[in-house]
């Protein structure tokens, strides 16, 4: 999958919290986000904002989706809640690898 793809599926799959991404779906949009939003704060810190707040809800679904890939459920990013340790926990689960075999949250994804 490239950014491209990436970042239109998640555009796509908006507030679909269900089935499952596999690593770069979730680590491109994740770039995406990061450099709009790097890129607008430069212009404006309100309209980084705004779009900071537009994309949260595709974040936490592709973030949802990307657990559910490694057999976890999509409430272990409260994780993120807590400062730095929890950052750290929530980095280690989002690039373990993903089951390579049907799970409970749906099939392999394709791509």
């Amino acid at each position: 999958m490239n950014f491209q793809d990436a970042v239109k599926l998640c555009f796509q799959k908006y507030a679909d919290f269900n089935g499952r991404a596999k690593r770069p779906e979730f680590w491109w949009f994740f770039l995406f986000c990061f450099l709009v939003a790097l890129a607008l704060e430069v212009v404006s810190s309100n309209i980084s904002w705004v779009f900071s707040l537009a994309t949260i809800i595709p974040s936490l679904a592709v973030g949802s989706r990307r657990l559910h890939d490694t057999n976890k459920s999509g409430w272990f990013q409260l994780i993120w809640i807590i400062p730095i340790l929890g950052w750290i926990a929530m980095i280690y689960l989002l690039v373990q690898p993903g089951d390579a075999a049907e799970n409970q949250y749906g099939e392999v994804p394709a791509n």
